[in-house]
């Protein structure tokens, strides 16, 4: 497996576009957003747990219950939550993409994010809809300004692409994503879209997906806010001529390979962009009794304020680790605890047999004075092992969201 150019456009028979249309006025970033696969797809998708739903996740939910898709159109700027008119206009841009692609409304997956709560309107995505499909094209350009258009307060696009084989078959598989606040498992995507050129099943693919974000998506935490839109979704137009994927094995294998290497790899610079956020932190939870255990106590430490304040501020407090760890409701050995915090630049052990130890403070100011933190927690000798994402805490969090909607 290799990483290649080329986004959501590197897979066979996909193109891919983004305008700027004008959603919320005042504004001239790209913020309407097309990918089509050429041939009908089978499709699945992963949704917020939120009980306030976006109008576009339910539409999105209603048509891929038959596992198959065509398109995926999305704006940026308002949310289309919690507005009256929120279904009608949902289903309206589904009829946008047939009214100027003949695919039928039922086949389009519908995106919005944005501000929640605000009136929306189609007219400014109605008039923008012949700019949008006459700049479709299967570049890494048209990724990337796909990619732009469903930003909102992202600092950096985020794309990946990767080329595979299957039964002897070059195969590729492209996303993009969003996300940078309002970001908390379940499901802690934001927006992602994803294509392929792997012929395989719809049921093996809505498999493979909900699976894999229970190791990815999921395991990140920004805010503790779990977004209204959240929406993860990925076709697989069967252009790359393997055979189709009917059951599990070692071509199935090969494809969940390729699925967690681009959404993990989109899940870590979900963490790293998270609003204000100056640093990335990676927590490595080892030695708990199972994996569902781990889990939890590595979400609680990469959900902890404190921890995330501890390394904004460089101040090595194995303290507010112990804390988080003792919080998140399960057991686990305290006595047999270790907590290391790691960088580039060195490690330094803060915990060992459940007690703080005394350490080099100039030294733990350097580790912590990297962009990227691992925080390495072993908590006994189980096999249950688990990583988090996360991201500092800081004063940019505050202002970026004390005037989000202003």
């Amino acid at each position: 497996m290799k990483h290649i150019e080329g986004g959501i456009c590197a897979a066979k028979g996909f193109k891919a576009a983004g305008i700027h249309c004008g959603i919320r006025e005042g504004r001239t970033k790209r913020d309407f957003a097309l990918i089509v696969s050429e041939k009908r797809a089978s499709a699945a998708g992963v949704f917020t747990q939120n009980l306030v739903k976006g109008a576009p996740v339910v539409q999105s939910i209603r048509n891929l219950k038959d596992g198959h898709a065509s398109a995926v159109i999305c704006n940026s700027g308002n949310a289309n939550t919690c507005n009256a008119n929120g279904m009608e206009i949902a289903l309206g841009m589904c009829e946008l993409v047939h009214d100027h692609l003949q695919i039928d409304p039922e086949d389009v997956i519908v995106a919005s994010t944005g501000v929640i709560g605000q009136e929306m309107s189609l007219t400014p995505m109605a008039a923008g809809m012949k700019e949008l499909v006459g700049a479709l094209a299967d570049t890494p350009q048209a990724s990337k300004d796909a990619a732009e258009a469903i930003m909102t307060t992202d600092t950096k696009l985020k794309e990946i692409a990767v080329e595979f084989e299957i039964g002897g078959k070059t195969c590729r598989m492209g996303a993009i994503s969003k996300g940078s606040g309002m970001i908390h498992p379940n499901m802690a995507t934001m927006l992602c879209f994803m294509t392929c050129d792997v012929a395989i099943t719809p049921e093996l693919l809505q498999k493979a997906l909900s699976e894999n974000v229970k190791d990815t998506y999921n395991m990140v935490s920004v805010d503790r806010d779990t977004s209204t839109n959240d929406t993860l979704t990925i076709m697989c137009n069967g252009l790359a001529g393997n055979e189709e994927i009917t059951e599990e094995g070692a071509m199935f294998d090969e494809f969940k390979k390729a699925l967690f290497e681009c959404t993990s790899y989109l899940a870590r610079a979900t963490a790293a962009d998270g609003e204000g956020a100056t640093k990335l932190i990676e927590c490595n939870v080892t030695g708990a009794k199972d994996k569902a255990t781990a889990k939890i106590l590595a979400k609680s430490v990469i959900c902890s304020p404190l921890v995330k304040a501890m390394i904004f501020g460089r101040d090595a407090n194995c303290g507010r680790v112990m804390c988080a760890l003792g919080y998140a409701g399960v057991p686990f050995e305290v006595e047999d605890t270790s907590v290391t915090l790691r960088s580039r630049v060195g490690s330094v052990l803060v915990c060992h047999n459940g007690n703080g130890l005394a350490f080099d403070e100039d030294k733990a100011l350097m580790v912590l004075g990297d962009d990227e933190i691992d925080i390495d927690i072993s908590v006994g000798n189980g096999d249950g092992f688990a990583t988090a994402w996360g991201c500092d805490l800081t004063y940019d969090y505050v202002k970026i969201n004390g005037d989000y909607r202003t």
